[in-house]
């Protein structure tokens, strides 16, 4: 048995309206994923640049010394009963 299409109820119906609000939300969440993967890469980015950076100073800041130290004498301390 076949329904009339005039009897057919439609249980959910989106306008045009509807269509087009849900278009713009889309491109709004696509358009902040695509940004926070950026700004994620761009915070990444910088970490690496500030830890070279650091290890660059941190070389440059080694003293090195001119030549090698001289050793001292072993002196005894004598000890006199007096």
């Amino acid at each position: 048995m076949q329904v009339p299409r005039s009897a057919r109820v439609s249980v959910a119906k989106i306008t045009g309206q509807g269509l087009t609000s849900i278009a713009i939300l889309v491109a709004l969440l696509w358009t902040c994923a695509i940004g926070e993967r950026v700004i994620l890469g761009r915070a990444h980015a910088g970490a690496a640049q500030v830890m070279r950076a650091m290890r660059e100073l941190q070389s440059k800041n080694r003293r090195q010394p001119a030549a090698a130290p001289a050793r001292t004498p072993h002196r005894r301390l004598r000890t006199e009963a007096g």
